[in-house]
């Protein structure tokens, strides 16, 4: 997967006159728990302009606000969703070459993408390194990661680092609607979410809200076919929780993609190796494909998820279209 992510480090003096500036959502489920020790952390960056937003509208009008100001460095304290709508804002009225430099602090309820990219710490620790680097530049890490474009007729354009259909987005839909308001946060959330829905799958529950999910896709000779998914991922992410890579494939393309239908053979024996990246063996008529792509187009009528945020495809619009965009610049610390 060479040419997916490039890394450099810069020296002492690299944003000293740089205009910084800093979205935070304290909705975000580790800043909702933390919150007067992130607010007393924040207070301590009288330098960066800080902005609030909880919602898409709030969303729009901080980035909005961002360029107006010609921000050059951007910290989104929040979790996978924030950045989501954060990046989405940028994508649309920003061409990339005048992005910001972006800074993930991990502070939501997944943060998936900060974990990717290599930020050691919790969200506390992360902003104190922000604040030394602030009044004392030095070198810091940079890195290059594309990102998910998903694309539909009648509908906005999403952008994100985590795509999926079938369980995964069941396993989100439920996580919104109880887990999450345990206060649950980080990997245990996430392992909670994952367990719940291959409890759902293992018991073969008839409810729609752990139905499996249809798909139609085009052959290379143009026909229609619909197959029953237990799950499909497509991520630019080099691994998601916990480390788990779960995706195989060898060609020289930007987008990771593994569907793993209904009936796959042999599933339960199978979960190790799926996950763990190790599913070279697994074969496509036994119901498990993985492969590196450049574009994925998904005739479907069902939700799917997009780094956690729920949306719906219809098929009456056509297809879901996901390509690569970006790459986006990340400074790692």
């Amino acid at each position: 997967m060479s040419g997916q992510h490039e890394m450099t480090s810069n020296s002492v003096g690299d944003f000293v006159s740089a205009r910084v500036g800093l979205i935070y959502n304290p909705l975000g489920g580790w800043f909702r728990k933390h919150a007067a020790q992130m607010q007393s952390l924040l207070a301590t960056l009288p330098e960066i302009r800080q902005i609030q937003a909880t919602s898409p509208v709030e969303f729009e009008q901080a980035v909005i606000a961002i360029i107006e100001a010609k921000i050059e460095w951007l910290v989104v304290v929040g979790g996978d969703g924030t950045l989501q709508g954060v990046i989405s804002c940028l994508f649309e009225r920003l061409s990339l070459d005048r992005w910001p430099e972006i800074t993930i602090v991990p502070a939501g309820t997944t943060n998936m993408t900060a974990l990717d990219l290599g930020t050691n710490g919790r969200a506390e620790q992360i902003l104190t390194r922000i604040r030394q680097y602030v009044h004392q530049p030095g070198e810091v890490k940079r890195i290059k990661r594309p990102v998910l474009r998903i694309e539909q007729a009648g509908t906005r354009n999403v952008y994100g680092m985590i795509f999926g259909l079938g369980l995964i987005a069941r396993g989100v839909k439920f996580s919104h609607s109880q887990i999450k308001h345990m206060g649950i946060t980080g990997n245990i959330f996430t392992v909670l979410i994952v367990l719940r829905s291959l409890v759902g799958s293992f018991l073969g529950r008839p409810q729609t809200e752990w139905a499996p999910v249809h798909i139609t896709q085009e052959d290379n000779t143009g026909t229609l076919s619909e197959k029953v998914y237990l799950f499909a991922l497509v991520s630019t992410l080099e691994r998601l929780l916990l480390g788990i890579r779960p995706y195989w494939g060898q060609e020289p393309a930007p987008l990771r993609t593994t569907f793993v239908e209904q009936h796959s053979k042999h599933f339960w024996r199978n979960i190790w190796p799926l996950i763990a990246g190790r599913g070279h063996h697994l074969k496509r008529e036994e119901g498990y494909i993985s492969y590196n792509a450049a574009s994925v187009e998904l005739w479907l009528d069902d939700e799917y998820i997009v780094d956690g945020e729920l949306y719906h495809a219809s098929s009456q619009y056509g297809p879901v279209k996901i390509t690569a965009d970006g790459p986006i610049l990340f400074r790692v610390f």
